[in-house]
């Protein structure tokens, strides 16, 4: 059996292309908006605030879940999200110390 794509790679450039999936949908980056904007736990008023059905705004939490950007707690028959500071500055520095990389200055083409 041979190696998973990602296995080619180092852990590093692994977690910058899971950092940047999340990005990658409009969906998830207006939920990542909603949670800042509001400063607390959503707790169901996402489908409302983004416009998309609740299978499709589900799926999304689950994505930011699982990469530990946001968290989610039970409140009665709900689960309510919010950004999950710890990860989200790990997220931050990462990903900033990539796109700080300066362009070499010699003529390459």
């Amino acid at each position: 059996m041979g190696l998973a794509k990602t296995e080619m790679f180092t852990d590093l450039q692994n977690e910058i292309a899971l950092f940047a999936k999340v990005f990658g949908h409009p969906a998830r980056v207006a939920i990542l908006q909603h949670l800042f904007k509001i400063d607390n736990c959503a707790c169901g008023d996402l489908v409302n605030e983004i416009g998309l059905a609740q299978p499709t705004i589900s799926q999304h939490l689950k994505e930011l879940k699982h990469l530990g950007l946001i968290k989610g707690k039970v409140e009665g028959t709900s689960v309510c999200y919010c950004i999950n500071p710890e990860n989200w500055t790990k997220m931050k520095k990462v990903m900033l110390q990539f796109l700080d990389q300066d362009i070499p200055k010699g003529d390459c083409c």
